[in-house]
């Protein structure tokens, strides 16, 4: 689609004044805050080519112009700036961050509340989930005489844990050959092969040793499973109660597909860097008139989880978009250190 620099000068505009206000935009409007030296007639001669070309709508007959989804796609693609953070506001950032970087769920948590307040929309955080993981290690803590805690860790960050129970008395000198020949056997290996399957067989091959162990054995299955499942964190759905732009039963539309977690994190773990979704382009009719932002996090330069902003099309995406992609920046340097402390 071929635009003159005046129609994009103009479809940006618009598209900027639209989310700023929520107002319908005119033609005399646009001449006052751009400088155009052309009048309001050739404006508005513009601003009718664009709504030919589907990029605008007329909500009213009477009312000047607003964006359409189709108009929305080429400003994010061609027209956007970016919209840097400030020191001030990165600041703000790492230091609420940095309060929660001791622990990868607090950490996720923490980045999709913070997301839902400054954005005032829905916010998720995901980890990355097993599929494609591999055990990086299985840690044994006691707990109290009998009992102590699996702690399995996963290449992408992933931290899980279960508590099991002996029927003899635990000592540092058992859980270290525990330690020892869990370790030996598992680390590096795909989540995915630590199935009952894999437990029954190791045990077989432990001999006596698998009567100690099988507390222990099952609680590394049990930490395992739930490994290959992606955490979800989200905040901020009553948000969108709030936005007008979702009439009627809208908002609730969106908020009940976002409590499907499977489906939710299917739409934003999918390949790739920063991802807008506008309306339509997330193929699920809850989401018909809604936006989604988001962005993958890295640890030690592979892809793992991801967060993501959910809310009407009419939001800020050059300052969201910067946003995430400082939050997923950050996210995926503090889980590769915390990753390599653990190691």
């Amino acid at each position: 689609m071929e635009l003159s620099n005046r129609q994009q000068k103009i479809l940006a505009a618009v598209v900027e004044h639209y989310i700023a206000t929520g107002e319908p935009v005119g033609s005399k409007m646009l001449c006052d805050s751009l400088n155009f030296t052309v009048s309001p007639a050739t404006v508005r001669n513009e601003m009718s080519e664009l709504a030919e070309q589907g990029l605008l709508l007329q909500p009213h007959t009477s009312a000047g112009r607003i964006p359409s989804q189709k108009g929305y796609r080429v400003y994010v693609d061609r027209l956007m700036k970016r919209r840097p953070l400030t020191p001030e506001e990165r600041g703000t950032i790492d230091s609420l961050l940095l309060s929660n970087a001791y622990d990868p769920q607090k950490l996720l948590e923490g980045v999709s509340r913070l997301l839902a307040g400054m954005t005032r929309f829905a916010a998720v955080s995901t980890s990355a989930g097993g599929q494609g993981a591999a055990i990086r290690a299985v840690q044994f803590v006691q707990t109290s005489r009998r009992t102590a805690m699996v702690v399995l860790i996963t290449s992408t960050g992933t931290m899980k844990t279960r508590v099991f129970r002996c029927d003899y008395d635990l000592t540092p000198d058992i859980l270290r050959v525990f330690f020892r020949t869990v370790n030996e056997r598992m680390a590096g290996r795909p989540i995915e092969d630590i199935t009952p399957a894999f437990i029954q067989s190791l045990a077989a091959s432990l001999g006596e040793m698998a009567i100690l162990m099988s507390s222990a054995l099952m609680a590394v299955l049990a930490a395992a499973q739930e490994a290959l499942e992606a955490d979800v964190c989200l905040n901020g759905q009553m948000n969108l109660l709030f936005c007008p732009e979702f009439e009627g039963s809208g908002a609730r539309r969106v908020i009940d597909f976002l409590s499907r977690e499977e489906e939710l994190t299917r739409l934003i773990l999918q390949p790739g860097g920063t991802r807008v979704l506008i309306g339509q382009e997330t193929r699920r009719p809850e989401l018909v008139n809604s936006s989604v932002v988001a962005c993958r996090y890295s640890i030690n330069g592979r892809d793992a989880g991801a967060i993501a902003v959910i809310g009407p099309t009419r939001m800020n995406y050059g300052k969201l978009v910067a946003s995430l992609e400082y939050l997923a920046d950050r996210v995926g340097s503090m889980l590769t250190e915390l990753l390599d402390q653990q190691s």
